[in-house]
């Protein structure tokens, strides 16, 4: 198929101008695979979700003059922009992949909906998405920042994107898994052991609760793990899933 691109999509458009945009917005924090429904969005592990005004001519936070106050909108954005990693964009692209919300929808972010930067730095505050990301050509979003009307008149900031991420309803959380899984969380938050499952009850009745548990015999009876996961294809795939913990 080569390099085809999707009908209705044309590449990003190139901007024009000697050295591109000096001034360009950056998310500090990465996000992870995903996001619930009602739930505060946070950044890797709870993490708040930073956002930082670049010179890119430089590598430095701007820490002076007027665009280190601006006011940013934050949006969401489709989950395949800005793909093929183009370094630079137009406004009208960025626009063109902002996602609404779907008719008859609660707006599709809602809290605070604005970041003001402090010498260049700032904070996303409370935010939380009320529908999934399932019905999105990608199905995943982004977070995207820009500079609110009225600001940096004149000068070109470029915008932001997180890396996409996944949105699922607020009623899976309880079966939220876990990146990376806590040794003491129970033995269901890592990857293809589902919470009560057939898999899940025979490491219980085996007395292996937890992560820790399972990396303790893991590490010191792996055959007696083998007798549980009982495929040996099944245990191979489980050996690399429970590193991050360790």
């Amino acid at each position: 198929m080569g390099n085809a691109t999707l009908p209705g999509r044309s590449p990003p458009p190139k901007l024009t101008g000697p050295g591109g945009n000096a001034l360009q917005l950056h998310f500090q924090t990465r996000m992870p695979p995903h996001l619930f429904t009602g739930a505060r969005i946070e950044g890797e592990q709870g993490a708040a979700i930073h956002v930082v005004l670049i010179d890119s001519s430089t590598g430095s936070v701007v820490h002076m003059g007027p665009e280190s106050a601006a006011k940013l909108n934050v949006v969401v954005l489709e989950g395949d922009f800005n793909e093929e990693n183009e370094e630079d964009w137009t406004p009208e692209h960025f626009e063109n992949y902002v996602v609404k919300e779907r008719e008859g929808k609660r707006p599709l972010l809602t809290g605070e909906l604005q970041v003001v930067l402090k010498e260049g730095v700032g904070t996303l505050g409370d935010l939380s998405f009320t529908d999934n990301s399932s019905w999105i050509r990608s199905r995943k979003f982004r977070l995207g920042v820009k500079v609110a009307d009225g600001h940096c008149d004149g000068v070109r900031v470029r915008e932001a994107k997180t890396e996409s991420f996944a949105v699922k309803d607020h009623r899976g959380e309880l079966y939220k898994k876990h990146y990376p899984p806590a040794l003491h969380d129970e033995v269901w938050r890592l990857d293809r052991i589902a919470k009560d499952g057939a898999l899940h009850k025979k490491l219980v009745k085996s007395q292996i609760e937890t992560v820790e548990d399972f990396l303790r015999i893991l590490v010191r009876d792996p055959q007696k793990l083998r007798s549980v996961i009982i495929f040996p294809l099944q245990f191979n795939i489980f050996l690399p899933l429970s590193m991050p913990c360790i």
